[in-house]
């Protein structure tokens, strides 16, 4: 495993994840709910006199665990498929 296939597939799922952010996955009473697979943003609806954006760090952490694991397999596939 060398630098570059690490540095693809970290910038790969950094770059998906921030991009689900875009996508909204449930809306509860009083909120929206945004990322996938877990939902790491949320925006308040009911009261958003204060600052309505919130960040659940820790579903954000499993988002980038998971598209940095798919980035590296497609990347590992796309190199393989180049090479062979």
């Amino acid at each position: 495993m060398n630098a570059k296939f690490v540095v693809f597939s970290i910038i790969g799922g950094v770059a998906v994840t921030l991009l689900t952010g875009f996508l909204t996955n449930t809306v509860l009473l009083g909120a929206e709910h945004y990322g996938y697979p877990m939902a790491w943003l949320i925006r308040l609806v009911l009261a958003p006199e204060y600052f309505p954006w919130r960040v659940n760090v820790l579903n954000l952490i499993i988002d980038l665990i998971v598209w940095t694991i798919v980035a590296g397999i497609v990347v590992a596939v796309l190199t393989r498929r180049r090479k062979g």
